[in-house]
């Protein structure tokens, strides 16, 4: 085989082993000295009981597979002002003033939404939720991939996003946030990534490379 050749299936298959350790986490499940030490950083930042044993429970069953968290959104017409942000700030810029740094730990740690948009309509199908009158109403959605739940308590727990909370809280009206573990999911970059840099290998090494 020429260098050239090697060259040509040689780069793409560093960048994607590249690509691919970045984005997957190979550590494992939580252990359970990780948990703890997450739990004692929560205590810390003052996080109540009933939200650090719901944590915990999720933390114990980690399968240290990446997931994605399902959102709903209802955001507030009227938020309140938030201490040490500007007065008469919509529910959009309070959520944008949250998201601003939330998106900056988010990248460096390969997690990225996949879907956002806002609803065109009131909820299509009910089943069991018909008595709350609000139920129905939503104004956007979004699904966010996280690489894993290790790396999700890194995000939450990091200092920038524990004075942030409270605009998050004030922009929104209601909201429903839960994690899947995808069991199809065609729209995985690793899987488009792979195939993209294979494809134009074989191309160069199809039109250049066995011409010359």
């Amino acid at each position: 085989m020429s260098r050239a050749r090697i060259l040509v299936w040689a780069i793409p298959l560093l960048i994607f082993a590249f690509f691919t350790s970045w984005y997957t986490d190979f550590g494992g499940p939580l252990s359970q000295d990780e948990i703890n030490a997450y739990m004692d950083e929560f205590a810390e930042q003052g996080r109540p009981p009933e939200a650090r044993a719901r944590i915990r429970k999720f933390l114990e069953a980690d399968t240290g597979r990446q997931f994605f968290m399902v959102n709903v959104i209802d955001f507030n017409e009227n938020p309140p002002d938030v201490a040490g942000g500007e007065p008469g700030q919509n529910a959009q810029q309070l959520m944008n003033h949250y998201m601003e740094h939330m998106y900056a730990q988010l990248f460096q740690r390969a997690c990225h939404p996949t879907i956002i948009g806002n609803a065109v309509f009131l909820a299509m199908d009910m089943v069991g939720v018909e008595a709350l009158s609000t139920a129905e109403v939503w104004d956007a959605g979004g699904l966010m991939r996280y690489r894993s739940r290790r790396t999700f308590m890194e995000i939450i727990t990091h200092p920038d996003m524990v004075d942030r909370h409270e605009y998050k809280i004030a922009a929104l009206d209601k909201t429903i946030a839960y994690p899947i573990e995808a069991q199809i999911n065609l729209g995985d970059p690793r899987l488009l990534i792979g195939l993209i840099l294979f494809s134009l290998a074989a191309l160069l090494d199809i039109l250049f490379v066995r011409r010359a």
